[in-house]
């Protein structure tokens, strides 16, 4: 994985779960919370997706970092 894209991947991550953390304190999930104990969808996506985004970009960044050497 070329370096580019390893950090367009951990950079998208990174907002991903911003943007999942920010959705998790919206009016909408909390009422979810409290009906169903669970956050919505749209918040748990935005949180795994990001999680494993930011993984694959720090994974390559590491890679690509031993590689050079």
């Amino acid at each position: 994985m070329n370096k580019g894209l390893s950090l367009a991947l951990l950079v998208g991550g990174v907002i991903l779960i911003i943007y999942g953390i920010s959705a998790s304190d919206s009016v909408g999930s909390g009422f979810s919370r409290l009906f169903t104990g669970a956050p919505t969808d749209q918040t748990i996506w935005l949180l795994l997706g990001g999680i494993l985004a930011a993984g694959a970009g720090l994974t390559g960044m590491l890679r690509g970092a031993k590689s050079n050497f």
